[in-house]
């Protein structure tokens, strides 16, 4: 038998033959160099592959290392990528019983970056020239992304619409998304995040021109989780939007729109109104064209409301006001602010704290029309109240002041004036002096006619205090803050005396003398007339004090050796910027207090770049600004 017989023995002499022939034509011609052979991998490239095949490939990469490592590749995988919903994801296989000996080993490094990456790190933020599509895109293919705020946006290559698709389609289970400032985002790119987001709970929006009510409808229908809505600054947000999230959002609890120009009464009324607002606990509006009428709906309407804040309502009277605190629909309401609303009158804020028995706190600022006449009916009216904050209002004075603490509740426990020109001297005393043993906190903060004649009554009226905040008395002197230190019968924990420039080192020292054992902040920035005298009363007295502020004082390197070699003392905060006494040879006794300092200020001084460089070194657990 042939040896060729069954082997297709004409083909194989053929071949013989073929080659014979190809031999002896490169016999008769010149010996040429032979053509390299092509490579197995450039005969058919991988992105030679159409879209859809490509899409199948890629879809079924495991692993957020491995996603991010093909987005790498170029901008068309990265593309691809982020157009695979986690529905079309292919899932892996069961893990093989036998290790894989060709996995690559990964040192300790590797490994947290790794936990970094598929672990619940789960939160991103994009700011300023970051802001791009490719970033944000890059984000959604890592994937199981919770809560994504992006910030600005690059003037050029800025988020837009398909930044914000892929978002949604890698992270359905986003919860929390943030956009301010991304003028480029439009309805399309929210109902996207409708489409897939499902459980998002709290969106929040400002500076999006683009976005409408069309978007804001597509949210409210798509995200029934939805627990908390902010707008701010959107030119296209009006009414339909909101009508459509109080209709379909039931689990929302808290909403703020601000200076949204198309958003009137019908908006806000839609919102509020709805059967579905009954969870409704949080509610600001700022800058609207609301009038009286949005006012008498949220005091019918807000059975739930505990938090609310006016601002900026130009067109609301006090009969809104009025309204709203006698519709009795606020007998939840804990908190209450009310900035630059001339409809409140002193008989509107008495209004609210006769029909608000829930009332807590409660925060005016630039309210012209508050002055001393409703002050007295306030306070007895409102029979839990725990905090006033009052600021810029000039019609209110000490007097008004010293009638509402003579009436406060027996739970009133914070007071802060700020920035009020009535709030000074008085001529003569009242025939009755409050004296309110409840009040833990005193903040007095620039207001120019407030001198030591008036403080020395405060510690008359005010022997529990706990927290003293006197910041911008620059015509407070030793004379007036001590008799406060010795009618203070608590031991003081927090003290402010910013730009209080003419307390000395007496003052200080008498302070931590009396109160060193309580004494945990204390604040001397601006008091341009304290020395090292004081740093040497509170390294003696204080054995609590963990934040001291001394910027802007004319304390030196002793000073920074006395705080440093005392022993009970244990700073967790020092600030010396603008200290101009302090050099580099502070640098080995800041470096002794390695084992408590946590922040350490040390602009505009003398101790030079790179001794600062040193002491980082020194103090490695500590953020060092310089």
């Amino acid at each position: 038998m042939s040896p060729f017989q069954g082997y297709r023995g004409d083909a194989v002499l053929s071949g013989v033959r073929s080659r014979k022939r190809v031999f002896a034509t490169a016999a008769a011609e010149p010996v040429t160099a032979a053509p390299k052979r092509q490579k197995r991998g450039d005969e058919m490239p991988l992105d030679a592959l159409p879209d859809e095949c490509l899409f199948e490939v890629l879809r079924r990469v495991q692993g957020t290392r491995a996603r991010c490592a093909s987005a790498c590749v170029s901008r068309r995988w990265l593309a691809l990528l982020a157009g695979i919903r986690a529905s079309e994801a292919v899932l892996a296989p069961a893990a093989p019983a036998v290790p894989d000996l060709n996995q690559e080993y990964l040192s300790e490094d590797d490994e947290a970056d790794l936990m970094d990456l598929d672990g619940d790190a789960r939160e991103r933020t994009l700011e300023g020239m970051e802001a791009t599509d490719a970033r944000l895109t890059a984000a959604a293919v890592a994937g199981r992304l919770a809560a994504v705020s992006v910030r600005g946006s690059h003037p050029a290559r800025g988020v837009t619409d398909a930044g914000i698709s892929a978002l949604a389609r890698g992270c359905p289970e986003l919860r929390s998304l943030t956009l301010w400032d991304v003028p480029q985002v439009t309805d399309a790119g929210l109902a996207e995040v409708a489409a897939e987001c499902h459980s998002l709970e709290r969106l929040d929006i400002s500076g999006c021109p683009m976005i409408t009510d069309k978007g804001l409808a597509a949210v409210a229908q798509g995200c029934p989780e939805l627990k908390s809505l902010t707008i701010e600054g959107c030119s296209g947000v009006a009414n339909e939007g909101l009508k459509a999230v109080g209709r379909f959002c039931a689990k929302l609890q808290a909403v703020s729109i601000k200076n949204c120009a198309l958003v009137d009464d019908q908006g806000v009324s839609g919102l509020v109104c709805s059967a579905t607002a009954s969870s409704l606990t949080k509610v600001r509006l700022q800058g609207l064209n609301i009038t009286d009428a949005s006012l008498a709906v949220i005091g019918y309407y807000g059975k739930s409301i505990k938090d609310l804040t006016l601002s900026r309502l130009p067109a609301v009277g006090e009969r809104g006001f009025w309204v709203m605190a006698n519709a009795l629909g606020l007998q939840k309401l804990r908190r209450m602010t009310v900035v630059s609303c001339p409809g409140l009158t002193d008989l509107a804020l008495a209004s609210v704290a006769k029909f608000s028995p829930s009332l807590r706190l409660v925060n005016l600022k630039r309210c012209s029309k508050v002055s001393d006449g409703c002050l007295k009916e306030f306070a007895e009216s409102s029979k839990v109240l725990e905090n006033l904050q009052i600021e810029e209002c000039s019609r209110v004075t000490l007097t008004g002041i010293l009638a509402f603490l003579l009436n406060c509740s027996p739970k009133f426990k914070s007071l802060s004036l700020s920035k009020c020109v009535g709030i000074k001297d008085i001529c003569s005393a009242p025939a009755q002096l409050p004296v309110c043993k409840s009040l833990r906190s005193l903040a007095i903060k620039d207001c120019p006619g407030f001198t030591d004649a008036s403080l020395a009554v405060v510690g008359m009226i005010c022997p529990q205090l706990e927290n003293v905040n006197l910041s911008g008395l620059s015509a407070v002197t030793d004379s007036g803050f001590l008799p406060l230190i010795k009618s203070s019968n608590s031991g003081l924990v927090n003290v402010d005396l910013n730009g209080c420039e003419n307390l000395t080192d007496a003052a200080v020292s008498a302070l931590v003398k009396a109160h060193g054992a309580s004494l945990a902040h204390l604040s001397l920035e601006g008091c341009s007339k304290i020395t090292d005298a004081s740093l040497f009363a509170i390294s003696e007295s204080c054995s609590q004090l963990a934040e001291l502020d001394l910027s802007n004082c004319m304390v030196s390197d002793y000073g920074v050796a006395v705080l440093a070699a005392a022993k009970q003392l244990r700073l967790r905060v020092l600030s010396l910027s603008g200290c101009m006494k302090v050099t580099q040879k502070s640098v080995p006794f800041l470096g002794s207090m390695s084992s408590s300092l946590e922040g350490l200020n040390l602009q505009f001084n003398f101790i030079g770049n790179h001794n600062i460089a040193s002491l980082e070194k020194q103090l490695w657990r500590c953020d060092i600004l310089a």
